[in-house]
């Protein structure tokens, strides 16, 4: 018989204040939320998110997009206060916000939180053992400190763009790394281990990610090599050094493309086979990965006269099935409506948004015990201003309404 006991969210009674805006901050507090924390968005609409009116959705108030495609994917699950930080009372409210939270979040640039008076020196007087995670560009010291940036810039300053392209093309990348993968995942569990700290020890933390610092690992090798052989890396398109065939594939069909990626020597005979030339796994031109790297003009024609001539899903399914990995190029559309492993995983939930639905990541990680999907859509602006100020922090009717008319709460 199923279980009556209603299971516990992995992070539930965890509080954090969310100052975090854009992208990369955001990402953390959802982490927190989608898994059960009360996540507290803290904004002002006399400092708009930016992403906010990124395009994407039909959400508009007076002409203007209030909940944006970034704004509406980083920020589910989560309540949304507005509160006026450049004025001294609404320094007082975030104080005590904080005051009943574990956990302070923000990625502004270096010295924003001290100057406004919320730097972890003055947080430690309301809330001795609070959790604040800053996450500033380039970190607290160093001459580029004050300098500000998004995920663009960061990867083009750790190296990255250099690196990226095909190389008869300028260098760069069309999407902000950073901002979606080393950053908010370190710092979140940075968190988590900060959390786990003062579990054992009853004291907080100050946790400094500076974002440049932690996307320089995704420079493989390239500091390395230079290093240690002086070389310096160029673009290389969709090829690496250490495989072959390592690229995209031109298949049947209009812009139709599958990626394909061979590393060893049994994936290069299973390939082989799976195209019906298994004799070609001796022959002399590819015969081992440095012969195939000599020979990878020719053995890309080879491999996109099979392709050509079939759908992208065949080749991927071709290729699966012979234990070689292959990936179709996949659309938005063909991940909203024609990928069926996404469907079965219920990857992509839907949600209110402006007068119709629209689809959200759902959560990315299983626990058997404790089930989790995101279950609410990014708040609209001061959405949860009742419960934070009247419940939470048990303002009267009067401070609330004084608050409105100072614009404390704009």
């Amino acid at each position: 018989m199923e279980s009556m006991i209603k299971h516990r969210m992995p992070l539930e009674g965890i509080r954090v204040a969310d100052f975090a805006w854009v992208q990369a901050g955001p990402w953390v507090g959802r982490f927190f939320a989608n898994y059960g924390a009360e996540v507290i968005r803290i904004e002002s609409a006399k400092r708009l998110d930016w992403s906010r009116n990124v395009p994407g959705g039909p959400d508009l108030v007076d002409g203007k997009v209030q909940k944006g495609a970034y704004f509406v994917n980083f920020n589910c699950d989560k309540l949304g206060i507005t509160l006026n930080l450049s004025l001294p009372r609404g320094i007082e409210i975030a104080k005590k916000i904080i005051a009943i939270s574990d956990v302070v979040t923000n990625n502004f640039t270096a010295g924003f939180m001290d100057k406004v008076g919320l730097g972890y020196q003055e947080l430690i007087k309301v809330k001795p053992d609070i959790i604040m995670l800053e996450m500033p560009v380039f970190g607290n010291t160093g001459p580029r400190r004050k300098y500000g940036g998004y995920g663009t810039g960061i990867q083009s300053a750790i190296g990255l763009n250099s690196i990226s392209g095909m190389p008869d093309r300028r260098p760069g990348l069309n999407i902000a790394l950073p901002d979606m993968g080393p950053n908010p995942t370190h710092a979140t569990v940075a968190v988590l281990a900060a959390l786990h700290y003062r579990k054992q020890t009853g004291n907080g933390q100050y946790i400094e990610l500076a974002q440049f610092e932690s996307s320089l690992g995704w420079m493989e090798t390239t500091i390395l090599d230079y290093t240690v052989n002086k070389r310096i890396r160029q673009p290389q398109g969709n090829r690496i050094s250490y495989a072959a065939p390592h690229g995209v594939y031109r298949c049947s069909g209009e812009d139709s493309w599958c990626a394909i990626c061979v590393f060893t020597e049994l994936e290069w005979e299973a390939l082989c086979t799976a195209i019906g030339k298994p004799a070609l796994a001796t022959d002399s031109r590819f015969a081992t990965l440095q012969k195939r790297k000599e020979n990878e003009d020719k053995l890309d024609k080879l491999m996109e006269n099979w392709t050509m001539y079939k759908s992208r899903w065949e080749v991927m399914h071709t290729l699966q099935q012979h234990g070689v990995a292959a990936g179709v190029v996949e659309t938005g559309e063909d991940l909203v409506t024609n990928d069926e492993n996404y469907k079965a995983h219920e990857y992509y939930i839907e949600l209110p948004y402006g007068n119709g639905q629209a689809y959200c990541e759902n959560t990315m990680l299983e626990f058997s015990d404790t089930p989790c999907k995101v279950h609410c859509a990014a708040p609209d602006m001061g959405e949860h201003n009742d419960y934070v100020y009247r419940e939470l922090l048990g303002m009267s009717e009067e401070e609330v309404i004084q608050c409105y008319i100072d614009e404390v709460f704009s």
